[in-house]
């Protein structure tokens, strides 16, 4: 019925891109903008940090039909958060748009849960211009094969008889589900670095999660076609009831179980005694995620430098501005009680 109505009557799908942190979401969105095959896209980008990777990392894709000024970043805080302050506006701006675009990607946080973003859209102001197209969960098959989101069950046995009382919830574990109970379809990403059985392994578990049956897609380095992902028409927006949250029963949701903050770092000599030195430093403190760009001795490139966990890659991603300092920064992200002294000092060169 939608295709039939002249386009600016049309509601203008929106997908939503969650997953937790590097799980891959933003190079997904990059090989959709790669095969949108001319359709007029754009993007709105939360991160949970104070510096911009991510939208700095779509910003230059050099893809005509993704302009700059269609792209939005929203950085420091999580847009289930401030739908009021962030979303809205971002909205409106890209709406304002002349040409408006065709199809909008929303790519959350690693920390963030989408029902709450998803609820946005049943605004009136919202509903009469958008719909939630679909909402695509990117999850790091490798992660979840080493537990990451899933509790010790002997630690947790003796934390409980140590003390009842204290809360034992796992908020890794709370977030991950979270985020793919709200999906209409998971992307199992990374499958690269998981055998057969293992992935077959996860594919099941992330089944007896969600309780309704969502396809499950496996990638490599988030390789996906556009025509997959876009056009789903879900209408989530009117299909909530169906998307379970651990936190439908909270009037609010904040992120006091997480740190974030950034790292200067000077200009380093050689990029893989480096990386050791940052996978070293995420196992010592149980970093979550580590994110960011370094200037590299005699290098005219900028290193851009991503981790989750104890897992780093790297690659020049571009020229160094004339105007523009050659200083390195990085974003750390863990659970809260972050030594943050700690990893300052170790990253100081």
């Amino acid at each position: 019925m939608n295709d039939i109505l002249p386009f600016s009557l049309r509601k203008i799908p929106v997908t939503i891109v969650t997953g937790f942190l590097g799980a891959g979401k933003t190079t997904l969105i990059r090989n959709v903008l790669d095969t949108a095959k001319g359709r007029r896209l754009a993007l709105i980008i939360n991160e949970f940090g104070d510096i911009g990777v991510d939208g700095d990392i779509l910003r230059g894709c050099g893809i005509e039909t993704c302009r700059e000024d269609a792209i939005i970043e929203l950085a420091n805080g999580c847009i289930c958060c401030t739908v009021a302050d962030d979303f809205i506006p971002a909205i409106e701006k890209l709406l304002a748009l002349d040409p408006p675009p065709e199809h909008i990607i929303i790519e959350t946080s690693g920390l963030a849960l989408p029902k709450p973003l998803v609820k946005a859209f049943d605004w009136p102001t919202v509903r009469r211009r958008l719909t939630v197209d679909g909402v695509i969960a990117v999850v790091d098959g490798a992660a979840v094969a080493a537990g990451r989101f899933a509790d010790d069950p002997v630690k947790l046995a003796a934390q409980r008889a140590a003390d009842p009382n204290v809360d034992h919830d796992n908020p890794l574990e709370e977030v991950y589900e979270d985020q793919l109970l709200c999906a209409d379809l998971v992307v199992l990403n990374k499958t690269d670095l998981i055998d057969a059985e293992t992935r077959a392994r996860v594919e099941a578990e992330i089944a007896g999660i969600v309780p309704r049956a969502v396809k499950i897609v496996a990638a490599r380095d988030g390789k996906l076609d556009a025509a997959l992902l876009l056009g789903l028409d879900a209408k989530a927006e009117d299909d909530l009831a169906n998307r379970p949250s651990h936190h439908d029963s909270e009037p609010d949701h904040d992120h006091d179980d997480f740190d974030s903050f950034v790292v200067p770092v000077t200009a380093i000599a050689e990029p893989e005694t480096f990386l050791r030195k940052l996978a070293r430093l995420a196992e010592d403190h149980d970093v979550l995620r580590i994110k960011g760009f370094v200037a590299v001795e005699g290098k005219p490139m900028r290193l851009l430098v991503q981790g989750v966990g104890t897992r780093f890659e790297k690659s020049f991603d571009r020229r160094w501005g004339h105007e523009e300092a050659r200083q390195g920064r990085l974003v750390v992200i863990g659970e809260k009680g972050l030594d943050q002294t700690a990893i300052r000092e170790a990253l100081a060169i």
